[in-house]
């Protein structure tokens, strides 16, 4: 690990000016970064994968920015609340049970214990060609130099919204939970706030450097997950190599309005599959009116995967994705709500 400056923030003002005035680069490319549980960080810094100047440690910001609340407009969660925390929570587990389980089927408990939401959303891409700077072609790390895992072993790899720059799959569970039911994400910087919905935090391989949108500076405070008849009736399947402290071959996160067995509203997002948070919005149109059943899951499945191209070893994502997500809908149908 290369020598680096270290600042403890006291306030929110001084964690953005310490981390303003940076030229306009991706903000994960940026000379100063946050840092909070660290679980991410100080990975891709051993790794040399990323490289800071300065870290502004914001865990004296938690005062303000970790909480769990619950109100009509929906569910509150700050950026600096610990995910096991959000795990434990009797009303998340109850209200938003997709969002707890994100949290549960996430890493192992002495990370979750770390680990915070807004470091959670933010982590990088666990493909070893970007991870592994032996691999000179990669167009995260060193824009126009190529994709190393086009050819190389991609069993990993993303099947959905992938090109030909960057084939990576993100690796998160809990922005897979926050895609599918609408949340938004609040935004500092010393320009001001703002408000996105959630889905639009993540960008496209057009610019793989360019994870999000982002810039140096800004700092995630907080999100929203909007109250609605489908929350209740929610779940996450996460399908992996082991059944603990892996990342999710594919992940389906489904919330459900019904009535009787006719589906009112679905929301689905998935994992594991995709470049980015990725919600379905194919599948819940092919649902939305319908009778839910094995069959109708099916044929939701297969016009969430209509547009998937696979390369070399990923062949099996398309099919396991499908299934995974029948069986995330059909789970959803199931539940005995209280």
């Amino acid at each position: 690990m290369r020598a680096f400056h270290y600042q403890r923030a006291a306030d929110t003002g001084e964690a953005l000016r310490a981390a303003a005035s940076q030229p306009k680069v991706a903000a994960t490319s940026a000379a100063v970064q946050f840092i909070a549980g660290g679980t991410t960080m100080l990975d891709l810094m051993k790794l040399a994968t990323m490289q800071p100047q300065a870290l502004v440690d914001i865990t004296g910001l938690r005062n303000r920015y970790a909480y769990i609340r619950h109100d009509e407009r929906g569910l509150h969660l700050g950026a600096l609340t610990r995910m096991q925390t959000v795990a434990d929570d009797p009303v998340v587990n109850r209200i938003y049970p997709v969002i707890a389980q994100t949290m549960q089927l996430a890493a192992s408990p002495q990370l979750r214990n770390m680990a915070t939401l807004g470091g959670n959303v933010l982590q990088r891409s666990r493909c070893n060609y970007f991870r592994n700077s032996d691999w000179a072609a990669c167009n995260k790390r060193d824009p126009g130099s190529g994709c190393s895992a086009l050819d190389g072993l991609t069993r990993k790899h993303a099947v959905l919204g992938v090109n030909e720059r960057c084939i990576s799959a993100y690796p998160g569970d809990f922005a897979q939970a926050l895609v599918a039911l609408g949340a938004t994400v609040d935004i500092l910087s010393p320009a001001g706030s703002r408000v996105l919905p959630f889905e639009a935090l993540h960008l496209g391989p057009e610019h793989p450097e360019r994870e999000t949108v982002l810039v140096p500076g800004e700092l995630i405070t907080g999100f929203l997950i909007p109250a609605g008849p489908w929350t209740r009736r929610s779940t996450y399947v996460k399908v992996r190599d082991r059944e603990s402290y892996e990342f999710g071959l594919a992940t389906a996160a489904v919330a459900l309005q019904l009535e009787g067995s006719r589906v009112l509203a679905a929301r689905i997002a998935l994992g594991g599959l995709a470049y980015r948070p990725w919600r379905a919005h194919e599948a819940e149109a092919s649902l939305t009116g319908r009778e839910l059943n094995e069959s109708t899951a099916e044929q939701a499945a297969e016009a969430a995967f209509a547009a998937a191209v696979t390369h070399g070893d990923n062949v099996f994502k398309p099919p396991l994705g499908r299934h995974t997500l029948v069986r995330a809908l059909l789970q959803a149908q199931a539940l005995e709500l209280a």
